[in-house]
């Protein structure tokens, strides 16, 4: 029989979740919290008996029993740096979750949430490729600025899932190959990944790599600080340009790709231009990624929303077609990713890593010192 795997991944009012049989998913949710009951609550991890009682409440209406699954998945962080990988739910995971010493955010939830239903169940608890994973090559990490250094801030489940179904469409191990994945959605990212690591990417909190609909991506850095010293805008004003109002939002007005082909097909020449532009962008760190692998690429893969859109992926194509061959999955595997790992666990296919709380890459003890 295939297992039943229990899915979940917190957002900010919400809680998605899917209930997989094997590989077909079965049920799926999104579980909305009201606001102003969450606003109740002093810090994040305050909000898991809420969410929990929501979450049953749900599954009950449902008839689904989670004494009934096999293994239990979710998405969380508050993590240090870890490498790739299934890590089992254990003591250090939900301390550092819990305490909220590296992130207040509800992405801290997921591996709580699973935690007391694997508790309740006697069954597992998986997080599976958690966004705190860095396995940056040292050489990717290094800046023009002393201190600042690049760290690995990508849609890492969606990236890794994407990349291992692209290796099973061209029949290799996911480990044999070599890809370039860009995941583009609200957020963008891109990531060079290489015989099973990924060892390069846009760091997308910090504002690294091409734009993306709602943020800036890279800009020229002198008029950025000019900007700051301007007197006009506070230092929230500046973060919002760069990770809520940038991209498409500060260049059209509007992240709805359907609205802005419309402006196109009626004439709009800045529409068009900006419309390009993304596409162009994208396409130079496509190149740039490339070269990090030495020109040894399988394919470069497509994902996220955006994906969905042909012309957009016609038009990266045009640019980067000629360095390899181009597979797209459009939209998002959050929760496929996240059942077929704890598969990969139960199956013993993937073997699993124990987190230990010491993160992967922690500074440069070897650097200039002045």
């Amino acid at each position: 029989m295939a297992h039943r795997i229990f899915t979940l991944s917190p957002g900010s009012t919400s809680t998605k979740l899917a209930v997989f049989d094997g590989t077909e998913q079965v049920f799926k949710a999104n579980v909305q919290h009201d606001p102003a009951v969450l606003k109740t609550f002093a810090r994040v991890s305050e909000q898991k008996p809420y969410r929990v009682d929501t979450i049953l409440g749900l599954l009950k209406e449902n008839n689904i029993d989670i004494a009934s699954m096999d293994a239990f998945a979710a998405y969380s962080g508050g993590l240090v740096s870890t490498p790739g990988g299934i890590f089992p739910v254990n003591d250090k995971i939900l301390e550092d979750c819990s305490s909220g010493r590296l992130m207040e955010h509800p992405a801290i939830l997921g591996a709580q949430i699973i935690g007391d239903f694997a508790e309740k169940t006697g069954k597992p608890a998986f997080l599976v490729n958690p966004p705190d994973v860095d396995e940056f090559d040292d050489v990717a990490r290094v800046c023009g600025i002393k201190g600042i250094y690049r760290e690995s801030h990508v849609h890492v489940l969606n990236q890794k899932e994407v990349a291992m179904r692209a290796a099973a469409e061209l029949g290799k191990k996911y480990e044999d190959c070599c890809f370039v994945v860009c995941h583009v959605g609200g957020g963008l990212s891109i990531t060079a990944q290489k015989y099973g690591r990924i060892v390069d990417g846009n760091d997308v909190l910090n504002g690294d790599g091409p734009m993306a609909p709602n943020r800036s991506g890279y800009v020229p850095l002198l008029p950025v600080i000019k900007m700051c010293f301007s007197g006009k805008y506070t230092e929230d004003d500046m973060k919002k340009k760069v990770s809520k109002t940038g991209g498409l939002i500060s260049l059209l007005g509007t992240d709805n790709m359907l609205e802005i082909k419309k402006r196109i097909e009626e004439g709009d020449k800045w529409a068009k231009l900006v419309y390009e532009n993304f596409a162009y962008q994208l396409a130079k760190y496509i190149g740039s990624y490339a070269c990090v692998m030495e020109g040894k690429v399988d394919a470069i893969v497509m994902t996220g929303g955006v994906s969905n859109d042909k012309d957009f992926i016609e038009n990266i194509r045009k640019y980067a077609g000629w360095i390899a061959p181009l597979i797209a999955y459009g939209g998002d595997f959050e929760m496929e990713a996240l059942a077929s790992g704890a598969i990969r666990a139960l199956d013993g296919v993937e073997e699993t890593k124990e987190y230990t709380g010491v993160p992967v890459w922690n500074g440069f003890p070897f650097e200039y010192k002045d």
